[in-house]
């Protein structure tokens, strides 16, 4: 970076501001069965999808609003194909540098011949590598191939994906596989794990241990799948305590496979914390540990002060495709904005402090920058914060070093094993 860059995130860091981010619900439309989404094809609701002039105009705004990250999601984006590439050029073209989409995979599938696959695959690899969006993922629910297929309704579908993997590697492009965290995960093990009483000690004791497997698994098998980026989505339902929210990013879902107690949340984030380090040199695991370390000290004490609130609804946006209202995240839906194009970002309110849900898409990048606002503000609390919470504060700046060596997560350059060699743990 610069010392002129370096200096323009400083002055963004003294006004309590850090670069923008904008996800943009392109459509709920969706043809897949996956129980966790309330978009999938079986809902019975309205289907709707934004008309891409007003998606260029929110384009147009973000940029004026500083944002740099930018997501394209669904429903399914690849639904619309062609509207989706024109997005994702008009977004490279206005100056938004990290562009990213995904999909369910359906177009990645096995097809009925080779040729019909590798006519396919070549049409969509070209037409995405063809744009400037920078990551790419493509969900995997579970380690199980024949759970995640049964929960997505593709047949051949993990076939497709590990086929189509090194082609997009071959293109210039490193697809990330997406883990929605599910009951799932790994298959008839870890979708038993259901109590009447889900906080009793004996089931979250076995919770802990099969879902620390079952991560695990998961890491090992899209390794082998030829993935070398990974993301971690936290569990996609409003979580207890929560009343006051209201889910507009319907992604979410009220099914008990994504609803998890307190408790087996806190288990959950502590089978990662325990899980990730051990893949950290293998694949870039997009998941930063000093965010877990905050969620699971969120569950484990009521009176732990996170420190650094969620930047939703200060930096960062979320668009919804039924109405076009801009929200401050996806399950803040009674705080609409207005149209995004018409948000007056000097009324927003910039110490705003929100804690409640576990969305990782705003979530840890709050986390990771906070500690940069907080330094460049209040550079003795930090100091303090140092001493009293040394655990953190380390896991943050391996974290950073781990980011530095995975060149930030960029889609469009392969992984360097040399720089992740400092990672291994053995």
């Amino acid at each position: 970076m610069s010392l002129q860059a370096e200096l323009s995130k400083v002055f963004l860091f003294s006004q309590n501001k850090i670069p923008g981010q904008l996800i943009i619900q392109i459509t709920d439309h969706c043809n897949a069965t996956c129980p966790q989404c309330g978009m999938r094809k079986t809902a019975e609701f309205r289907r709707s999808k934004l008309d891409i002039d007003q998606i260029k105009r929110y384009i147009d705004k973000a940029v004026e609003n500083g944002v740099e990250a930018m997501s394209f999601t669904g429903g399914e984006p690849m639904l619309f194909l062609n509207d989706l590439v024109e997005m994702i050029n008009y977004a490279g073209a206005a100056g938004i540098k990290y562009i990213r989409t995904g999909t369910n995979g359906y177009l990645l599938r096995k097809g009925k011949s080779k040729d019909e696959f590798d006519t396919r695959i070549k049409r969509v690899v070209e037409k995405i590598v063809s744009t400037p969006v920078r990551n790419f993922w493509i969900s995997i629910d579970s380690a199980c191939f024949d759970t995640h297929e049964r929960m997505r309704g593709f047949d051949g579908l993990i076939e497709g994906i590990a086929m189509a993997v090194p082609l997009f590697h071959e293109a210039g492009l490193y697809p990330s596989a997406n883990l929605g965290i599910n009951r799932n995960l790994g298959g008839a093990v870890t979708e038993s794990l259901w109590s009447e009483d889900p906080d009793d000690e004996e089931h979250l004791d076995k919770f802990y241990i099969e879902f620390k497997d079952a991560f695990d698994q998961f890491y090992r098998t899209v390794i082998d799948m030829g993935f070398s980026i990974v993301n971690m989505c936290y569990p996609m339902s409003v979580p207890e305590g929560g009343t006051d929210l209201q889910s507009v990013y319907t992604a979410t879902s009220i099914d008990k496979i994504v609803n998890f107690s307190r408790g087996e949340r806190l288990k959950l984030f502590t089978a990662l914390i325990d899980t990730v380090p051990k893949y950290r040199s293998q694949i870039r695991i997009f998941t930063p540990m000093s965010s877990l370390y905050t969620l699971k000290k969120q569950y484990e004490d009521d009176a732990y002060e996170a420190g650094y609130p969620c930047r939703g609804g200060i930096d960062f946006f979320f668009v919804d495709s039924q109405d076009g209202q801009t929200y401050p995240c996806g399950f803040r839906g009674n705080e609409s904005f207005g149209e995004y194009d018409k948000l007056d970002m000097e009324t927003i309110d910039r110490n705003a402090f929100c804690t409640k849900c576990d969305w990782e898409c705003f979530r840890d990048p709050s986390v990771l920058f906070g500690p940069f606002i907080e330094g460049v503000r209040q550079p003795l609390q930090l100091l303090r914060k140092f001493s009293n919470r040394r655990e953190f504060l380390d896991l943050w700046r391996k974290d950073l070093a781990y980011y530095e060596s995975c060149d930030l997560f960029d889609g469009r350059k392969p992984i360097s094993y040399n720089a992740l060699r400092k990672f291994n743990l053995s």
